[in-house]
């Protein structure tokens, strides 16, 4: 039986069709698997990079946390988290196409939030751990290990009489105090100077320092030095310098992973450290999001090898939903 040229033709044109038909599906297939693929445990293999500055404070847990991430998490997303400090890390952030994270050692300020309008920003907060403002002496220092609140401040202070250590008590040596902290680039500047000094001056030959390596390394050769910095500089550089027990009227206070808290004995000295999340870019881009979501599941876990006391679980909780939003 002969068949017609009319059959040939529509023959054709439905193998055409057909083969069509599966190209596409190929190709569509392909590209769903190059944009998401997953890996063996179903988790969705991303790439990209994911932009981290600010605060010096907050860099080791930061660190530490994208590290793991890039490990154990997305192999193909690079995180690189640098230290400028809180407020030059805010100019990076504030920007067109600024970082996609930043980390800070204080709230972020009024005038950084009319900024980050202005520019069509959507920060999210995200409170990453609890810090304690400590005070640091050389080891070789065994008159100034237990100071109060009020002995701390007049150190600091460019009003205060005292001068020396033996201004603070008669039996310290007569040797002129040095004083040390971080520079003004630093959130951890401006807490002590907002809120420890209630912004009055500091004493003017106060030695402030952009790294926190160079404070430490300051006060292990200085036997009449005294230094103020986050508790995590401090733990981990401990037979270097050794702390100050704070008295905050009820009896000396080591500061420690036990003693950190909004609520415990050391709360005078407490604070809570941050991370920004740029909103716009977590949207745009699916790796920032993936990470801010692993910094808030992993975040405690890795808080006190690092220096800081962790954040209530019911807090982490509503960060995530908060998050899951932006899906």
């Amino acid at each position: 039986m002969k068949i017609s040229n009319v059959w040939k033709g529509l023959m054709v044109v439905c193998l055409a069709v057909f083969l069509a038909a599966c190209q596409g599906s190929a190709e569509e297939e392909k590209t769903t698997s190059e944009n998401s693929s997953e890996d063996t445990d179903g988790n969705a293999e991303l790439s990209g990079n994911v932009v981290i500055d600010g605060s010096g404070t907050v860099y080791p847990l930061m660190a530490r946390l994208a590290e793991e991430y890039m490990i154990n998490e997305q192999e193909g997303v690079s995180v690189e988290v640098s230290r400028a400090g809180t407020s030059a890390g805010f100019e990076k952030y504030l920007v067109e196409d600024g970082t996609d994270f930043n980390n800070a050692s204080r709230e972020i300020k009024e005038e950084e939030q009319e900024k980050a309008e202005e520019l069509g920003i959507d920060t999210k907060e995200i409170k990453v751990a609890l810090d304690g403002l400590t005070f640091v002496i050389h080891k070789d220092n065994d008159w100034a290990q237990e100071m109060t609140e009020e002995e701390l401040i007049d150190v600091f202070l460019a009003d205060s009489d005292t001068t020396n250590w033996s201004d603070i008590n008669e039996e310290w040596p007569d040797e002129p105090i040095q004083t040390y902290g971080p520079n003004e680039n630093h959130g951890t500047y401006e807490f002590f100077f907002e809120n420890i000094l209630e912004e009055q001056d500091l004493k003017e030959d106060t030695n402030l320092q952009q790294e926190y390596s160079t404070l430490v390394n300051l006060i292990a050769d200085d036997v009449n030095g005294i230094a103020f910095f986050g508790f995590g500089y401090y733990v981990n550089n401990q037979d270097d310098i050794q702390a100050v027990h704070v008295d905050f009227g009820d009896g000396p206070v080591e500061p420690s992973l036990d003693t950190i808290a909004e609520d415990g004995d050391y709360a005078p000295f407490t604070r809570p450290v941050f991370t920004y999340l740029n909103e716009n870019l977590a949207q745009e881009k699916e790796e920032v999001l993936d990470f801010a979501m692993y910094v808030l599941n992993n975040m405690n876990e890795f808080a006190g090898e690092t220096g800081f006391a962790p954040i209530p679980e019911d807090e982490i909780a509503e960060s995530i939903e908060q998050l899951e939003g932006l899906n």
